[in-house]
């Protein structure tokens, strides 16, 4: 049956059951992901290997579940948002199951790193670009509340995955952890699918409008976009539409937040995985490590919500794109500031404040894409931004942990994080503010264009004049005049 269209998003309604669904997802997903690095100590005991070899199992979860977050967009739009987030929840499920009765280092890079992050990266996307259908006065909010879903998931499962894995080993942990993610399938059932006026435009009505004879339409209503027996004249119009489903990787603002989320993704990866095993190094307890990425979870829901609701704000709304690049520079200081820090009070400040500007860009990331790309286009934009999230994902935790081999220490990983940040941030300021330059300079070219304006009308001249003509253009314009009534 299909769904009814609006006009808008609805900004609430069964809006608030999609915030829902994607808060569970983000829990499942991104917070069982971030507990990975509190099976670091027990994976490199187990197996004997060192930190950058430990270190590719939460990289390829991590570039997995970005890496495949455009597969998981396209399965969204062209089948439906529930079979491809029930389908992800079965696939996440089973790596996690399969994980916990691996032998072998590499075991688990294929299923916890690959077969696990494949299921995330269906679920994830998809969930959060539902959230930006439903809303639009109050996205940040919305976003807000969904995306907590990371930080309250952490602050719970970090304690209890360490509990699980002092119980039941971190064979059983792992078991668990897979029955907990069938919890996925569940949330897909949540996500109605929504029809918008502006991004129901189908290729059928699209031909019907621009490239289909008048003879040919009735037959082209009849006909399915994906049937075998489609023509050909309208292949080359599928393949259009296709393309404008894409066409935002061309525009400048997209391309400069594209390379700014690359070195933000390269900077924030590590410092989840090598958190816990600096603690430890420095002489914090099992269970005050743990409960380090649990303060880290919890103030990340405050960065959440209330970077969210403050953004909605008449006051911030304009400027979000601001908001989002000093929240990720806050973290990069923090992460500069890291290698001092080398007891258990001074860790959870730094836990605090990472924590809450982590939510706070985390949060801006698909509300930003949206004013980027508009509400049309979230869902693949969504699906681009995270598959840019892959590469640094999967590179940086081992160059960080090769670091660690190499010199003895976490300063150098955690300063080259901290400046990858910074870089990011910058990035993008610099880009805001010469996109803000080339404005201004063209509505001061567009209101120089418009001082003179030349009206020619039955062989006469009629001018309007908004400022002081000079005594040049009046002689001008007199013998202009002279010669064209003597014609």
């Amino acid at each position: 049956m299909a769904s009814p269209r609006h006009a808008g998003p609805p900004d609430g309604g069964w809006g608030w059951m999609i915030v829902a669904g994607c808060f569970l997802v983000t829990i499942c997903t991104r917070a069982v992901t971030r507990c990975i690095s509190i099976f670091f100590v027990e994976f490199q005991a187990y197996f004997g290997q060192d930190y950058a070899r430990t270190a590719w199992i939460h990289s390829i979860v991590d570039c997995a579940t970005m890496l495949c977050a455009p597969l998981g967009s396209l399965i969204s739009n062209h089948v439906s948002c529930q079979v491809g987030i029930m389908l992800g929840g079965l696939l996440a499920s089973t790596g996690l199951i399969l994980s916990s009765f691996a032998t072998r280092l590499e075991h688990l890079y294929l299923s916890l790193g690959v077969l696990t992050g494949l299921g995330f990266a269906l679920c994830y996307s998809p969930a959060i670009a539902m959230v930006g259908k439903y809303f639009n006065k109050r996205k940040a909010l919305a976003y807000g509340i969904a995306m907590s879903g990371s930080g309250i998931g952490t602050f719970i499962l970090a304690p209890v995955v360490q509990l699980l894995i002092e119980q039941f080993s971190w064979r059983g942990a792992l078991l668990i952890l897979g029955g907990f993610v069938l919890n996925l399938c569940v949330c897909g059932a949540l996500m109605r699918p929504i029809a918008l006026k502006e991004d129901h435009k189908t290729a059928p009505e699209f031909l019907e409008q621009d490239y289909v004879p008048e003879a040919q339409k009735q037959d082209l209503k009849r006909m399915s976009i994906c049937s075998p027996l489609i023509k050909v004249w309208s292949h080359e119009c599928l393949c259009y539409c296709s393309w404008k489903e894409y066409d935002f990787l061309l525009m400048p603002g997209f391309m400069v937040l594209a390379v700014s989320v690359l070195f933000m993704a390269y900077g924030c990866s590590p410092l989840f995985v090598y958190l816990v095993p600096y603690a430890l190094s420095v002489g914090v307890s099992h269970h005050q490590a743990a409960f380090l990425m649990s303060i880290l979870g919890v103030i990340d829901i405050i960065g959440n919500i209330t970077f969210g609701w403050l953004t909605d704000r008449r006051c911030l709304k304009k400027h979000r794109h601001f908001c989002y690049l000093f929240a990720v520079g806050m973290d990069g200081l923090c992460c500069l500031f890291l290698p001092v820090l080398r007891n258990f009070p001074l860790l959870v400040p730094f836990s605090f404040t990472f924590g809450y500007f982590d939510g706070a860009y985390v949060t801006l990331i698909p509300v930003v894409t949206a004013d980027v790309v508009g509400t049309s286009s979230l869902s693949s934009a969504l699906g681009v931004v995270y598959f840019l999230h892959a590469i640094p994902y999967l590179v940086s935790p081992p160059v960080a942990g090769w670091l660690v081999d190499t010199t003895g220490s976490y300063t150098a990983s955690f300063l080259l994080c901290g400046f990858s940040m910074i870089f990011s941030s910058t990035l993008l300021c610099f880009a805001r503010l010469a996109k803000k330059i080339k404005r201004t300079h063209l509505q001061s070219l567009s209101s120089d264009t418009h001082t003179k304006q030349h009206v020619w009308t039955n062989g006469a001249i009629a001018y309007s004049v908004t400022a002081e003509l000079d005594q040049k253009d009046v002689e001008f314009l007199a013998v202009d005049t002279n010669s064209y009534s003597n014609r």
